[in-house]
């Protein structure tokens, strides 16, 4: 005589079995293991792993807000920086959201400014209000616009290895570059950033190649062989730039070591 009761344990175990294959394969599957390579670096709640002036940053509503008012201008650009390290090459999306007043920026490979508190020089990706230098590559208190939005560009060493940086800066722009080709009219790419609404920016940054992208938009690309002035790592941070009184928010932080 056949045991019923045998049979049906061994089918509940083997339904039980592939059942949990099939959540085990779920969970640890393609997707969901690209989603855990990057790490949240700001909980939504504190500045804790942040360093910077707390008259200009604070957190509110899940966001970091950088503002200035009429009653507490800024005398220098101010930074809010991570204190996690200083990354080479690696991935970072940030959502941002910035008043039409608005000048500030994604500040990476950089290093701090002597006498300046929480200053920082170097690479950034630009973001203004008025989305006129959105997406662009700026490197501050350095060589200054390296990439327009819109350009692919070769970024080279200047002429004169012994002269200083600023003498290679004309109209706030260095002068040794190749623009390789265009990523689309300037004005057109324009359109996909919105205005006084939350934009996400991606940097892609390995090597000397450094692409900034807005809303999933490649804006500016560098490709940068001036060996003389380039970084190849440095500190995280956001701006605040000096001016009229304005806002700028950033959230859901995401980082990824390449």
């Amino acid at each position: 005589m056949i045991d019923k009761t045998f049979f049906r344990i061994s089918s509940l175990i083997v339904l039980t079995g592939l059942l949990s294959c099939s959540s085990g394969k779920k969970e640890g599957g393609e997707a969901s293991t690209k989603a855990d390579e990057y790490q949240l670096i700001f909980d939504g709640k504190t500045l804790n792993n942040w360093k910077g002036d707390p008259d200009y940053w604070k957190v509110e509503d899940g966001a970091i807000v950088g503002y200035t008012t009429e009653e507490k201008p800024l005398e220098a650009n101010t930074f809010l920086i991570w204190d996690g390290g200083q990354p080479a090459d690696f991935e970072l999306v940030v959502d941002f959201r910035i008043s039409q007043s608005g000048n500030s920026g994604i500040q990476y490979r950089s290093e701090m400014v002597e006498g300046v508190p929480f200053g920082l020089k170097g690479y950034q990706a630009d973001i203004d209000g008025n989305n006129n230098y959105t997406g662009q590559n700026y490197e501050e208190r350095k060589r200054a616009t390296l990439a327009y939005r819109g350009q692919q560009v070769i970024v080279n060493s200047q002429e004169d290895p012994n002269a200083e940086v600023r003498d290679n800066v004309k109209k706030n722009a260095w002068q040794s570059t190749e623009i390789v080709s265009s990523l689309g009219d300037i004005d057109e790419l324009k359109t996909k950033i919105k205005s006084e609404d939350w934009n996400e920016c991606k940097l892609v940054i390995k090597g000397n190649l450094l692409q900034h992208y807005i809303n999933g938009v490649l804006m500016s690309e560098v490709t940068d062989n001036d060996a003389v002035n380039r970084k190849s790592d440095g500190l995280l941070g956001f701006q605040i730039h000096r001016g009229p009184p304005m806002k700028v928010e950033f959230k859901n932080i995401r980082y990824k070591a390449l």
